[in-house]
């Protein structure tokens, strides 16, 4: 975003989030906004929307807690074609469920997508967002795209495998400094692996659940330990 608005001159470009079920943007950054809340953010809840961020139970969580994101108001749809069980599994009380992680800053109310509810992997307690690590994998220049997953572990119940795709000319070697600080060694993927290209569907999104299968028959993974 930032070599957006330097190299093409795009000093007003805005990021906009939502989902079709939402008519679709339900946040969207202003072309007054600081410049890293509009590259580090999707800005702020949309006028006559409302918004709430909750825990696994419904609960709304503090501010600045992650949570799944929930949207109300007048562009939530209706309900999904012929399907009322999806709909009453999506939309509860109004609420328009995204699946999505989020966190809502204390202050002005920046909102931050972090991940997806149903990616999230729980490693001896410890939350995972993978989201996260990709990002953070993201920086290093020879990493042309990721993709950070749970597998089975024995012992923790699930731990993170990456799945890196090096750019052509791309170094295989681990570069230490781009790991996660010891303070969040349980960040650090057990395992890694370098492939030449992602399984995608044919509107080219990632198959994650695909990757997942072929990498627990590769090692040979059982089933974790319960949660």
């Amino acid at each position: 975003m930032k070599r957006v608005v330097a190299d093409m001159h795009m000093a007003e470009v805005t990021i906009a989030y939502g989902m079709t079920e939402t008519s679709p943007v339900s946040f969207q950054s202003a072309t007054d906004d600081p410049l890293d809340k509009r590259v580090s953010t999707v800005g702020r809840v949309q006028p006559h929307l409302e918004c709430k961020v909750v825990d696994a139970l419904g609960q709304i969580v503090p501010t600045g807690t992650t949570g799944e994101l929930c949207t109300r108001g007048y562009s939530v749809m209706q309900g999904y074609w012929e399907d009322e069980a999806r709909t009453q599994e999506a939309i509860r009380d109004g609420w328009m469920h995204t699946g999505d992680l989020a966190t809502i800053d204390d202050d002005e109310g920046y909102c931050n997508i972090v991940g997806r509810v149903k990616d999230m992997l729980i490693r001896g307690g410890e939350n995972i967002y993978p989201r996260e690590i990709e990002e953070f994998l993201f920086r290093h220049p020879k990493v042309q795209a990721v993709q950070v997953f749970g597998v089975p572990d024995q012992k923790y119940g699930e731990s993170a495998l990456d799945r890196a795709q090096t750019r052509p000319d791309g170094h295989r070697g681990r570069n230490p400094r781009l790991l996660p600080r010891p303070d969040r060694h349980y960040k650090i993927p057990r395992y890694i692996r370098f492939v030449s290209e992602m399984p995608m569907t044919v509107t080219g999104k990632v198959q994650k659940f695909v990757m997942r299968d072929t990498m627990i028959h590769d090692l040979g993974l059982k089933p974790g330990a319960s949660a």
